[in-house]
């Protein structure tokens, strides 16, 4: 599947064989030149550098993972469909569900702050009521694995909202 950052790095990859071409016909000895090989030289380094953290994912340069803590911190919902659909609910009672600008931030936040596992374990259990030993045997993990991620989940929930 194709997405977003392949076009864009083939529009990089385009452009920086352009000014690799430019740098290439300048003539060395001519001052003038000197400054715009300079100028290209910078360019071509900062768009390999931005093509290769697209292709990776990660930040060139770094070692041991250190930059995967914080890599993409506001990164998309992987599975939307474990969000439970509470469109009945909604209908059944007279009462609306609101929420202002600033709790939908806290609540983006408090997701985003949860691994992959912890959402899913901590949506299904909370959200969908389904117990500890369902999700495990769903998701294919223990029991203690599961309790763990709804544990660790639950405490960045309290300290996000205490």
């Amino acid at each position: 599947m194709k997405i977003w950052a392949d076009d864009l790095l083939h529009e990089y990859g385009i452009g920086k064989k352009d000014l690799e071409r430019r740098r290439d016909q300048l003539d060395r000895k001519n001052f003038l030149d000197k400054q715009d090989l300079t100028q290209i030289n910078s360019m071509i380094e900062s768009m390999a550098y931005s093509m290769e953290w697209m292709e990776t994912g990660r930040q060139p340069g770094t070692y041991k993972g250190i930059d995967i803590k914080s890599i993409y911190q506001k990164r998309s919902f992987e599975s939307m469909d474990i969000i439970p659909d509470i469109t009945e609910q909604l209908e059944e009672g007279p009462k609306q569900l609101y929420m202002t600008a600033e709790e939908k931030i806290i609540l983006a936040d408090i997701f985003a702050s949860f691994s992959f596992r912890e959402r899913q374990c901590y949506i299904l259990h909370e959200a969908s009521g389904i117990s500890m030993g369902t999700i495990a045997q769903e998701l294919g993990l223990s029991k203690g694995s599961v309790q763990y991620y709804i544990q660790q989940a639950r405490k960045k929930v309290k300290a996000r909202v205490s």
